[in-house]
């Protein structure tokens, strides 16, 4: 019941989006021969775009990969992906400083996209690599969707647009030293403070009811956070074992994988000598882990390929290893 007043709450926020868009249309064209009419109706139509529902990007820093050059990691997350019974990524994407993986939705087709983190990709064995693929594809098996997170995405950009305007610290530094200058006294005075107490004012009071939908709909859609952390769990659960969950976990809370790395960044060793160290930390290969089957899905092998598919990207990504904190 929760699921379904949190849609119809989302459906709600997306009719009144594209009621600012047909809005503004109806009055251009109703009133397309005066001027005013056609600043009303592109203001409204700009409301409207703005608070578009949005449907993911990937981020700045995220360098998609092709398949000729890194045929080795797609074939391995294409072969996780089959195993867990979620769809393929269509694309996948490095980025130099990212701590984890993710699997995201992009777009208005909603393409797959699988994102690797390069700093703890490079620092784990296959059999955890499985592991690591397998809880990013599990992290969006409940997701909240194109509707509720747009509307979500939307709410934002209102509490942003009513909420969020602050006077402008230019102007203001501008003000001080004018005051500094001239004296109190002397000092220029304009309606630009009570303008904009006014605006703020005004946001505020627009704001409320934003807030509480946003506050009602955030509730409402992490109603069943536990089942949906349940049933991640569940699927991850189908490539890697309960210990091999356990031990990924431990080592991306700690960070314990990170410092090695950095310090041996620091000390001038090359990328093979840094993996080579992170394996050593490990002190295990997957073949030899009691109720692994991730050596199926990944051999050693085929995790060296991958490591010379990437080993471009590897040695741009040390350099920024020391910005992870």
């Amino acid at each position: 019941m929760k699921r379904v007043t949190a849609f119809l709450l989302a459906l709600l926020v997306h009719a009144l989006t594209v009621a600012f868009v047909v809005l503004g249309g109806w009055t251009i064209a109703v009133n397309a021969e005066f001027a005013v009419a056609w600043v009303l109706g592109g203001l409204l139509i700009g409301i409207g775009w703005m608070l578009r529902p949005r449907l993911g990007r990937l981020p700045g820093d995220a360098e998609v990969l092709d398949r000729e050059s890194a045929g080795e990691l797609y074939g391995t997350a294409e072969r996780v992906a089959d195993r867990m019974g979620v769809r393929r990524p269509a694309r996948i994407a490095v980025r130099d400083i990212a701590p984890a993986a993710s699997y995201e939705k992009l777009g208005l087709f909603r393409t797959p996209v699988l994102v690797v983190g390069l700093p703890l990709w490079m620092a784990l064995p296959a059999r955890q690599r499985v592991t690591l693929l397998a809880t990013a594809y599990a992290g969006s098996a409940d997701g909240d969707g194109v509707v509720i997170g747009g509307a979500l995405s939307t709410l934002a950009e209102w509490r942003g647009a009513l909420l969020g305007a602050a006077p402008l610290q230019a102007r203001e530094d501008a003000e001080v030293k004018i005051t500094v200058t001239l004296g109190a006294l002397d000092a220029p005075t304009t309606g630009y403070q009570a303008a904009g107490l006014l605006g703020r004012l005004i946001g505020r009071v627009f704001g409320a009811p934003v807030l509480l939908l946003e506050y009602g709909l955030t509730r409402l859609a992490r109603s069943g956070d536990g089942q949906a952390a349940e049933r991640r769990r569940a699927l991850a659960l189908r490539v890697a074992t309960a210990e091999e969950l356990a031990e990924l976990e431990d080592l991306v809370a700690g960070h314990r994988y990170l410092a090695p790395m950095q310090a041996a960044v620091l000390r001038g060793e090359n990328v093979t000598a840094i993996r080579q160290g992170a394996l050593a930390r490990f002190g295990v290969r997957a073949s030899e882990v009691p109720g692994s089957s991730n050596a199926v899905l990944l051999g050693e092998a085929e995790s060296d390929r991958i490591d010379a598919e990437l080993l471009r990207h590897y040695t741009r990504a040390i350099r920024s290893f020391g910005l992870i904190t």
